[in-house]
């Protein structure tokens, strides 16, 4: 199993000292804080993709190259690649460069998007949302797969021939998981394609976040990509710690009062009781993380948010000490011992790249089709 972080790369003003991070010193402490997640032994750091304030993650591929050229051992993936209001043919070309440059260490997780002003600026509608996730992947997908693609829909413009470059690496495409909160027709084109569902189930109650990952295990199934229990499935979740319970819980509540996204509503304890929020000692976090397991089966990947709502960087760093240090050796020991024979490990490019039928050989395809127009003189019917 694999367990990371992840960013939204939010600039928020810390609620204890008044201060808020210049959009420098947030993108570099994202870089430190993914640094500081290879040196404690984390398996994954994902970044986000935002394109409005208070958000500075709007390049994810620069900021994973930027951190793969300083890392050896973890894998880079985003919390967010925007299927909606990116070109696929950018989506393509932009990642498959990202996956030679790491030689294979990333993935990517597909998103929707919420932010309704964010789609005119691209030149999308958000009531488009569902219809441009299912279109744009569907041609992301071929991009991938098909050396000479040819196809026609609704919201760009065609492809004749059309050769995304460079081409995946090993003839692998990187794996991709389908991110969603509430999508039920995300969950059913994840299980349509045979690709990772992913659940951030940072807001949902448990019986929400059980229903999404049920219906994914069931149309997997049905696709004819394995058991339901050998479906690809991850999780989000965020976490505070301090060795003292009510230490995490005093030093946490004024983040989580003024976080954009939490504060206003439900107090700390309401909020940490109906989702899966852990606030407390490290040994409490392992017994609810644990606990995913009741209602999501035998997962892939665990990842969790810890520099969002103003923490300082130091914070952050303390967190993942603690994580790297305390939390992710057991909860890797009790998950293993758990899980049945036959569930699969996420995929990884070696593991993909092993599983591949072999390419046909390079003769082969030259004789099939022209090296830059993708069509034979011979085959042209226009001739």
């Amino acid at each position: 199993m694999q367990f990371g972080i992840f960013t939204v790369g939010d600039v928020t003003t810390d609620p204890t000292t008044g201060t808020t991070p210049s959009e420098h010193e947030r993108i570099k402490a994202t870089v430190e804080i993914a640094l500081k997640a290879e040196e404690v032994g984390l398996d994954v750091v994902a970044v986000g993709q935002h394109h409005n304030p208070p958000f500075v993650a709007s390049a994810p591929t620069t900021t994973m190259a930027y951190i793969g050229a300083q890392t050896k051992r973890i894998l880079l993936s985003t919390a967010t690649t925007l299927i909606t209001t990116t070109d696929p043919v950018r989506i393509a070309e932009d990642y498959a460069m990202l996956q030679h440059l790491l030689d294979g260490r990333m993935d990517l997780m597909m998103g929707r998007g919420n932010t309704g002003p964010v789609y005119p600026w691209f030149g999308k509608d958000i009531r488009d949302g569902i219809a441009l996730a299912v279109e744009n992947y569907a041609l992301l997908h071929d991009l991938w797969r098909e050396d000479y693609v040819n196809w026609e829909g609704k919201f760009r413009t065609p492809l004749h021939g059309f050769t995304s470059t460079p081409r995946p690496l090993d003839g692998v495409a990187p794996f991709v998981w389908h991110g969603s909160i509430r999508s039920p027709e995300i969950a059913e084109q994840a299980a349509y394609y045979g690709d990772g569902f992913f659940h951030n189930n940072i807001f949902w109650p448990t019986t929400h976040t059980k229903a999404m990952v049920d219906l994914y295990r069931r149309r997997y199934e049905h696709y004819g990509h394995g058991r339901a229990d050998q479906a690809i499935v991850g999780l989000g979740g965020q976490v505070f710690m301090r060795k003292n319970s009510q230490d995490a819980v005093r030093e946490f509540r004024p983040y989580f009062d003024h976080a954009p996204v939490y504060g206003g509503g439900p107090s700390l304890e309401e909020f940490s009781r109906e989702t899966p929020l852990t606030v407390g000692s490290p040994q409490q976090v392992i017994e609810r993380v644990l606990g995913f397991r009741d209602y999501a089966g035998d997962y892939q990947r665990q990842l969790f948010l810890m520099d969002h709502a103003g923490l300082p960087l130091k914070t952050v760093l303390e967190q993942l000490d603690l994580l790297g240090g305390e939390v992710v050796p057991v909860l890797r020991k009790e998950f293993a011992a758990l899980r049945p024979a036959g569930v699969p490990d996420a995929p990884t490019h070696a593991s993909l790249v092993a599983a591949a039928e072999p390419p046909l050989d390079q003769e082969t395809q030259e004789a099939q089709v022209d090296r830059w127009t993708g069509t034979r003189a011979e085959d042209d019917n226009r001739l």
